[in-house]
């Protein structure tokens, strides 16, 4: 089977990772790969910020736990060491499908280099605290940004899961 599509069939969500860093250099290939994702009308309005500091990782996973409601001491990125921060231009309409595509992006790149990732939710109410306005800030990201998710990346902690049942009756054909 072809490489790309063995990665689209084969990639599964992790949700226990080993604490040990991936080397940069396979954290910056995840992120190319993210910012080679299509783009309404090319308009490349999604970055990427990338987060390996232990005290910043824990510090967005804690305030990611909070806005999920889920008791202290939940690790809502399941120990990864590595969060990609998926963020959007507000003012592009497409700005959710863009951000969408480089996360699928990143999470096939991880796979297809040995590593875990999982899609985390509430990126977008993140970004709507002072605190995290602060920080875009302080990164030199300048206007109004959508939190789209979280890809979560590091060592997957066992086996990939096995995949779901695929549901009958999900393709038409018109021919």
């Amino acid at each position: 089977m072809n490489e790309i599509l063995n990665a689209m069939i084969n990639r599964r969500s992790v949700r226990a990772f080993r604490p040990d860093l991936p080397e940069k250099a396979m954290i910056e290939e995840i992120i190319q790969a993210g910012l080679y994702a299509p783009s309404g009308m090319g308009r490349q309005a999604v970055n990427i910020i990338a987060v390996t500091r232990k005290d910043l990782r824990d510090r967005i996973s804690e305030v990611n736990r909070e806005i999920f409601g889920q008791k202290e001491g939940f690790d809502p990125f399941y120990g990864a060491p590595v969060i990609l921060l998926v963020i959007a231009r507000k003012d592009v309409s497409t700005r959710v499908y863009d951000g969408s595509l480089v996360m699928g992006n990143l999470m096939l790149g991880a796979y297809s280099l040995g590593l875990g990732s999982i899609w985390i939710h509430r990126a977008k109410e993140e970004l709507e605290r002072q605190e995290f306005k602060d920080l875009l800030k302080e990164l030199g990201i300048e206007g109004e940004w959508e939190g789209i998710g979280h890809c979560a990346i590091g060592y997957p902690a066992g086996e990939l899961p096995s995949p779901a049942e695929r549901k009958d009756n999900r393709v038409y054909w018109v021919e």
